[in-house]
């Protein structure tokens, strides 16, 4: 393992974020459209014809960002092969939604996710504010769609799952598609400088972080049914499912304390700051493991771990949002979680011979496999961390 570096210096997030892009160099992009998906540890590609949403839109983020960063035409082109394929093959123009998952570039399952949508959202957001003039329409259309299918005036949230044709709306209501649609409503905020996309992530973040934290004892719960009352067996038999597990994610409470903090940037409430900082704290008194290090992936209710593994993602959201913290409310304990997070991260899930980070470790931090980044992963939670950092440490300047 390399020698530890200063990981509070932007020289330092710059360089790792170049080297988790290399990862992905010469072996990400599909010449007959798209981005592969699906990456062993030393970058082998092992499923050539699967696509998911979320790794397309993701994978977009990851180009604009870079293509803009560092002033690259040949990533910002990259970006745009991203959003051609979006609507060249995720896209249904007769029923007028984005395809989940595609194999051989055709559409496998159809059915309609406003986490999806909320990532179609980020990635049309995110190149036009790095320079992609013609992804300004497709924050309209991301936007108008969501608004029309997915939107609850009543509850002041969205829904989260339809049927292909929009026939049928799923009863059930997650937090999970809410949070990143404020990610997305904040990020096409600071692309356009429109209040609405603000007023609409304002209004998410009061409403999962205040009202329905509420029923959770102040943290947030994942699971809800149509009313929006929480539902606490909700895959109780199936606590590790990707984008649904049972049990408190501290990795999503801190994600909503870097949220609120970004949303405390444009629009600042004492209650936002009070918040982040509640269920930053409450999460890591629970979820970090003093016996091997790191942030544990759930636990339930009664404070217990109800997964032990490690993800990636919680690591690096979790950093992000102790850097945030630190800046805002200018209390060093925070600098000291980061560091921490930071080191642990250093000396786990961070591949030193090829790049990237491994997505997944035991509770006592051993491989499972050699599928570094499956459909889901392509390193955006980890690149986009330290960009957030890096704009921390300017000063709050967009990166």
């Amino acid at each position: 393992m390399p020698p530890t570096p200063d990981f509070r210096s932007a020289d330092f997030l710059i360089d790792h974020i170049r080297d988790t892009l290399a990862f992905y160099e010469d072996r990400c992009q599909d010449p007959d459209g798209g981005f592969f998906q699906y990456f062993r540890d030393d970058g082998q590609v092992y499923n050539r014809h699967h696509r998911h949403l979320v790794s397309s839109t993701r994978f977009v983020f990851n180009y604009a960002m870079a293509g803009h960063f560092f002033n690259n035409p040949a990533y910002l082109e990259r970006a745009r092969h991203g959003l051609a394929y979006l609507e060249q093959a995720h896209w249904d123009p007769v029923n007028q939604g984005y395809a989940w998952t595609l194999d051989h570039h055709r559409p496998e399952d159809s059915t309609r996710h406003c986490y999806g949508m909320a990532f179609v959202l980020l990635a049309y957001a995110t190149a036009y504010a790095c320079g992609i003039e013609d992804a300004r329409a497709g924050i309209d259309k991301a936007y108008d769609l969501m608004e029309k299918r997915f939107w609850l005036p009543d509850d002041g949230l969205y829904a989260d799952e339809a049927s292909a044709d929009w026939s049928t709306l799923s009863p059930y209501r997650g937090q999970n598609a809410n949070m990143h649609t404020c990610e997305a409503m904040l990020a096409a905020y600071e692309a356009t400088g429109e209040a609405r996309f603000l007023d609409r992530a304002h209004t998410l973040a009061r409403n999962i972080c205040q009202r329905q934290a509420a029923q959770g004892d102040g943290l947030i719960w994942e699971h809800y049914d149509a009313q929006w009352r929480i539902d606490w067996d909700y895959n109780r038999d199936d606590p590790r499912h990707l984008f649904r597990p049972w049990g408190f994610q501290p990795g999503h409470q801190t994600e909503w304390s870097k949220l609120l903090l970004i949303l405390h940037r444009h629009r600042p409430e004492a209650w936002m700051v009070e918040r982040a900082r509640e269920l930053f704290d409450r999460a890591l008194a629970v979820s970090w493991d003093e016996a091997h290090g790191g942030i544990v992936y759930g636990f339930a209710p009664d404070g217990s771990v109800c997964d032990g593994d490690k993800y990636f993602w919680v690591q690096a959201e979790t950093f992000a949002a102790a850097a945030l913290l630190a800046e805002t409310t200018g209390d060093d304990a925070y600098w000291a979680w980061y560091e921490r997070i930071w080191a642990y991260a250093w000396a786990h899930f961070i591949d030193h011979e090829y790049g990237a980070w491994y997505r997944i470790l035991t509770r006592d931090n051993r491989a499972y496999s050699d599928e570094k980044s499956p459909a889901g992963k392509t390193d955006y939670h980890t690149m986009g961390a330290c960009y957030e950092v890096i704009r921390t440490l300017r000063g709050a300047q967009r990166p």
